[in-house]
């Protein structure tokens, strides 16, 4: 069959959350770490390219995202898809909104083509989109913990105002009324818009019936632009059904670790439960080490302290805090250097914990899991089963790895159950 699907993903969190819904719809996906060096096995019909281009200027998310595009172009995917996060949210600073709009106005142009949607609803982690306002739960994106990231805070929940901002092109909705009513009315909308001058549309939904009515409507449509839910809808237009061999992973093996970055309300929650329930876990605190303290250092002292706890594993590192407490460390160390800084030395615990036999290691947050699996010299990852709606256990090849490989899961900050940790390496043990 070859490859049908090929996406470009603005982090490594949210291409893993994109390959999991693709997996469960039925295909077999691999997730490539920036654009792919080496071949593909020859059995997958999706590839996910993941990029670290969330939190980066437009110029810069641009310029990745095209060299993405030109690797799936030169490998004649059928179907295009530029996956964001379900929160909208990207690169802010001053009076530049985000790199959403640019990169997708960027692909449009190299591809020719001249309409295409967008929509980050995700309602199986309660992202839902009505009348073109996104909705965490039953809030308002701009009243959730979004208005106060300290990356890319979301403040306007409103997408079709939150797009216009970043994109030369009108951008025009698609309501839940339309959507409601099936594929051929909203290719019915699709045709009006565009008479309109409309280049771009954003799509309410709010149920995974009104993404699989969206689905169809997307067939032949060479760009699509979305968060992860979208994906549900897509598989069947090429005739593909859900098969469970679509998410099989070698057998586990070997010591259990978490290393945790995020900073979202729902990792807050999640450390708090594994150390609750008395879990070995270390904080890294930033402000308790000089600030030109090399990363490899932190790193080597919280290897040796997690050594003798491993044979008890799992153990957490983390330096997950809530907002305050980011905000003081930001103003003593500087926005820039502190995130960087801690960034490198988790990447490094992740590196240690590995070379120490950890081969099932769970990551938390984006910007972290794009450091961890650089540092672990990771390239590809063969998708597996679902532990919470958009988190997949994956399986990697690793330089630093003392089996064949190691299982791993990148868990965006906003995702998972409050005792997630716990259940993903029981998910692992015990497969569905």
């Amino acid at each position: 069959m070859g490859l049908l699907l090929g996406c470009i993903a603005d982090d490594f969190t949210g291409a893993t959350d994109l390959a999991n819904n693709l997996v469960r719809a039925g295909m077999r996906v691999v997730q490539t770490i920036g654009v792919p060096v080496e071949p593909l096995p020859s059995d997958c019909n999706a590839v996910v390219i993941a990029l670290k281009s969330r939190t980066i200027a437009p110029e810069q998310a641009v310029s990745q995202s095209l060299a993405a595009l030109r690797w799936l172009q030169a490998h004649h995917v059928q179907q295009v898809y530029f996956k964001y996060c379900s929160t909208f949210d990207s690169w802010y600073s001053g009076d530049v909104r985000g790199n959403i709009g640019p990169v997708t106005e960027a692909l449009m142009r190299a591809m020719a083509c001249d309409f295409t949607i967008a929509t980050p609803a995700f309602p199986d982690n309660q992202r839902t989109v009505f009348k073109g306002h996104l909705f965490v739960g039953d809030q308002l994106l701009s009243d959730s913990g979004m208005k106060n990231h300290p990356l890319t805070p979301m403040t306007d929940a409103n997408l079709v105002n939150v797009l216009q901002a970043q994109c030369q092109h009108k951008v025009g909705l698609i309501d839940y009324r339309c959507v409601a009513k099936g594929a051929q009315a909203i290719k019915d909308r699709i045709t009006e818009l565009q008479s309109q001058g409309v280049r771009i549309a954003v799509v309410d939904a709010l149920s995974n019936d009104d993404l699989l009515r969206l689905g169809p409507a997307l067939a032949g449509m060479r760009l699509v632009t979305a968060g992860s839910g979208v994906a549900i809808g897509l598989p069947a237009n090429w005739g593909i059904q859900p098969a469970a061999e679509s998410a099989s992973l070698p057998a586990p093996r070997g010591l259990q670790a978490i290393v945790s970055g995020s900073c979202s309300i729902a990792t807050q929650g999640q450390v708090a439960h594994f150390v609750a329930q008395g879990g070995a876990a270390y904080r890294l605190d930033p402000l308790a080490w000089p600030s030109d303290t090399p990363p490899k250092d932190i790193a080597d002292h919280v290897v040796q302290w997690a050594v003798p706890h491993l044979k008890n594993s799992p153990v957490l590192v983390y330096s997950t805090a809530d907002a305050d407490e980011v905000k003081s460390v930001q103003a003593q160390r500087g926005t820039l250097h502190a995130g960087e800084h801690t960034e490198q030395a988790l990447a490094l615990v992740a590196q240690g914990l590995v070379k120490q036999g950890v081969s099932q290691l769970v990551v938390a947050g984006g910007e972290t899991s794009g450091a961890c699996v650089q540092a672990l010299g990771i390239s590809q990852m063969t998708i597996g089963s679902q532990i919470d709606p958009g988190v997949p256990w994956c399986f990697a090849p690793s330089q630093h790895a003392t089996t064949d490989g190691i299982h791993l899961t990148l868990k965006s900050g906003n995702f998972g159950s409050v005792d997630f940790f716990n259940k993903a390496f029981k998910a692992l043990a015990s497969p569905q």
